[in-house]
């Protein structure tokens, strides 16, 4: 039986991902692009919520030091960043691929 790990997601997570569905809506005006964001989304939590210890942490010094795993969205150019304790995936922040992670978690 394989393990199955808990998922919260924090406020600034949230906070990201309303960021980027607000700009596809607002700026970019495709309802349908964001809600295809919002379906991956819901897809790679599911993910994750299966292979959390399987992912290897951050390679990045600055991101290894807080413990942060990724795991990329499936269909889109995002990713999420989280902590693994026993059973939980801890999601603490979302981005989209061309963001300079480093310098914005300083």
């Amino acid at each position: 039986m394989s393990l199955t790990y808990k998922v919260v997601i924090s406020d600034e997570a949230i906070s990201d991902l309303r960021r980027y569905v607000g700009y596809l809506i607002n700026v970019k005006k495709t309802t349908q692009a964001a809600s295809n964001l919002m379906d991956d989304y819901d897809e790679t939590i599911s993910t994750l919520s299966t292979v959390a210890g399987s992912l290897k942490m951050c390679e990045s010094p600055n991101l290894r030091v807080r413990n942060l795993r990724r795991i990329n969205f499936l269909h889109h150019n995002y990713f999420l960043l989280y902590q693994l304790e026993g059973d939980t995936a801890y999601v603490t922040n979302i981005f989209h691929g061309l963001e300079d992670v480093d310098n914005k978690l300083r």
